[in-house]
């Protein structure tokens, strides 16, 4: 099987070339497209029901081979289905700025989380943020855009198949998404696309203000959520509720969503054992509504 996962959000031009990519190496196979779960205003603006829409109607050609399923929330929720499904091997398709991250990761827990006789990790393509055209398209340009009420810009960033109609849409849907009302509501510009202000971010990391040890965070390329345990110049080493170690870039993650499946992105200061924040926090990481649930869900039968 040939497996492509990413964010789209927004879903751009750009996005074409690596599921042009992902249909040439499936060479007739099995080809699944897995956008991600996560919605937030800063980062993923679109719901995950209408960026599958979105995608559909931008992308025809995939429309079948895009699916949309709520359990596939990260990279390794796609292999290990793969795997029990009775899949021998599997083609990762990433952007070239990916490769190295997820080939590692895919190679060091095969055999462990699945069972691939053969793994490869193919790049799309070469990535170039300066570049013009379908080369240097990306989300994060699409989300400057918005924030920039620019929509000529967004629109050279969708491709034909997408009306004039549809676009102004998105293009609203984004906005709508961000929460921006007015400009100087809009969050920082490294918050919102990390790319186009590295140095805002690196001040913000550096002077400890974000990312510190024991904060909850989201690799946004591989999905995977976990509690950062050691940070380094300009990268941090997480480790998630499996017991599955990964390292991200800081450029690379976000604050994990409140309420998403999995840890809830809390600060240390407010998971200490006997408060009432470390009670709604512990319920938020097991899916509990009720503590008398929580009590039967563990109770030994008899």
């Amino acid at each position: 099987m040939t497996v492509a996962f990413g964010r789209f959000n927004p879903p751009t031009v750009g996005h074409g070339k690596l599921l042009s990519a992902a249909k040439k190496a499936s060479a007739g196979g099995d080809l699944k497209i897995y956008p991600s779960r996560t919605q937030d205003p800063k980062k993923n603006p679109l719901d995950p029901d209408m960026k599958i829409s979105y995608m559909k109607k931008m992308f025809p050609d995939y429309s079948e081979n895009i699916v949309n399923d709520d359990e596939m929330r990260s990279i390794f929720n796609v292999l290990t289905t793969a795997s029990e499904q009775g899949y021998t091997s599997v083609n990762i398709i990433v952007g070239s700025d990916r490769q190295a991250e997820f080939e590692n990761l895919a190679t060091k827990y095969n055999g462990e989380l699945y069972d691939f006789e053969n793994i490869r990790v193919i790049s799309a393509g070469v990535r170039d943020a300066d570049a013009e055209g379908v080369e240097g398209m990306s989300a994060s340009k699409m989300r400057k855009a918005v924030v920039d009420g620019d929509f000529d810009a967004f629109r050279r960033g969708t491709p034909k198949e997408l009306d004039d109609g549809d676009t102004q849409a998105l293009f609203d849907a984004v906005r709508s998404g961000m929460k921006i009302k007015k400009k100087k509501e809009v969050a920082e510009m490294w918050e919102i696309a990390p790319k186009f202000d590295a140095k805002g971010l690196r001040e913000q990391y550096v002077n400890g203000l974000i990312y510190r040890i024991g904060d909850i965070v989201e690799n946004m390329n591989t999905g995977l959520i976990g509690e950062i345990v050691r940070r380094g110049t300009n990268h941090l080493i997480c480790v998630t509720k499996e017991n599955v170690m990964f390292k991200s870039w800081i450029r690379d993650v976000m604050e994990a969503v409140q309420n998403y499946p999995g840890p809830s992105g809390v600060s240390a200061d407010q998971r200490e054992v006997g408060t009432d924040s470390y009670r709604q926090y512990a319920m938020r990481m097991t899916g509990t509504q009720e503590i008398k649930n929580f009590i039967n869900k563990y109770k030994k039968k008899k």
